[in-house]
């Protein structure tokens, strides 16, 4: 089968969670597949950090993404139009020029669209298939409905409504989609009741790439693995430094909270930071500050989708507490795999109880390895998009490759 994929990430090197979804999952389809990928990408790639994308893609075509800066003067224009705003200001002439160039020249069997963002490009191309990979719309959701302020939330409101009408209108032109969890699923079922076709292709891990001796265990540490930059992860820790961290401080003073990832132009001087708390930047490999921690704490309380985070963590056999927002979608079992608490106090006496108890961390951290290894893998994970895309081409083959909606 012959695939053309468009991304928003130029996926290499796959250092974020949406990058490394595409790495694995072009990796994997290239196995059976002929691809080529047409990709956005912020910054000429470098051969240095690369990670092979070329072997596994037999074309790569880039062009430069706009990143959506909202304006008041757009705004008001965003009014009228019937376009979700950051669809409408990101959209680039050249990369829908390479895309139909590609299609005028190569034979494609399938054109997956990966996010909402390569909707508009995917759907105009004459290609017999057409399929949206990782379809998320929790994160939009959560804006208008757990928003306070009346203003922000009408303002949300309308940006929510406007994206419904948008996907039920442009995903007519659509066979199939894969969501990350089945509570994305029903929510985009629950938006767009036409779309039947809908797989679950959860996120997954390299196991093998996250096995390895990194280095020994460090007492009284805690990580959290996750760029401030997303407003999930900065809630996560204003909620975790106010809430909780003074508790499990006040049972183990010496204990120190490692955060990683980019905070560029994050308000650090609104967090609860105290002397225990270390920001160590964007790692280039993350597997030693996560391998070497006691405990990941994972306090989220916003977001879609499912969280590489955990499963990275539980591969590397650092055991987890997290929410139940924060383990959303994993097939893990609480109290097993990994430690639930939805309460400061909850959460504080949960991670205190690792930290004094190496069994309990032994113990769990061959469970989650397990879990992971079982069922996470992105060899495993691969395998079921790849079975999922076979049965889509296969079935639309049989009906005569026409369209869904009329």
């Amino acid at each position: 089968m012959n695939i053309l994929f468009l991304s928003r990430w130029y996926p290499d090197p796959p250092d974020n969670g949406s990058k490394l979804r595409i790495f694995h999952l072009l990796r994997h389809l290239s196995e059976t597949c002929t691809i080529d990928l047409i990709s956005f990408t912020s910054e000429p790639p470098d051969p240095e950090k690369s990670r092979g994308l070329a072997k596994f893609c037999r074309n790569v075509w880039t062009a430069e993404y706009v990143p959506f800066v909202p304006r008041k003067f757009d705004s008001f224009q965003g009014l009228f139009s019937s376009t979700p705003r950051s669809v409408k200001a990101t959209y680039s002439t050249e990369l829908d020029q390479l895309a139909i160039r590609a299609v005028s020249e190569n034979v494609y069997d399938m054109v997956i669209a990966s996010q909402i963002d390569m909707i508009p490009y995917a759907a105009k191309l004459n290609v017999p298939v057409r399929l949206v990979e990782e379809m998320e719309l929790t994160t939009m959701w959560e804006q208008y409905a757990l928003q306070r302020n009346p203003l922000k939330r009408l303002r949300w409101f309308l940006t929510w409504h406007k994206l419904k009408s948008y996907l039920r209108r442009t995903l007519k032109d659509f066979h199939a989609c894969t969501v990350v969890s089945d509570a994305e699923r029903k929510r985009l079922q629950s938006v767009v009741p036409h779309m039947k076709q809908v797989a679950v292709i959860p996120n997954g891990v390299d196991t093998e790439y996250m096995s390895g001796d990194f280095g020994p265990l460090e007492l009284d540490s805690l990580v959290y693995n996750g760029a401030l930059t997303y407003k999930a992860n900065y809630d996560a820790m204003a909620y975790f430094l106010k809430e909780v961290f003074p508790r499990i401080q006040s049972g183990r003073p010496g204990v120190r909270l490692y955060i990683t990832g980019k905070t560029d132009g994050v308000r650090i001087d609104k967090l609860a930071v105290n002397s225990g708390v270390i920001f160590t930047g964007y790692l280039p490999d993350i597997r030693p500050r996560v391998a070497t921690s006691w405990v990941n704490v994972v306090p989220l309380r916003l977001g879609g989708g499912t969280r590489l985070k955990i499963l990275e963590s539980l591969a590397l056999g650092t055991p987890v507490v997290s929410t139940t927002k924060g383990a959303e979608g994993l097939n893990l079992r609480a109290g097993e795999d990994y430690l639930r608490a939805d309460s400061p106090a909850a959460f504080a006496d949960a991670t205190l109880r690792l930290l004094g108890n190496e069994k309990m961390r032994s113990e769990l951290a061959i469970a989650g390895r397990n879990k992971v290894h079982e069922e996470y893998d992105w060899s495993i994970v691969g395998e079921r998009l790849s079975e999922y895309i076979e049965r889509i081409a296969a079935t639309t083959e049989r009906s005569a490759r026409i369209p869904l909606i009329a």
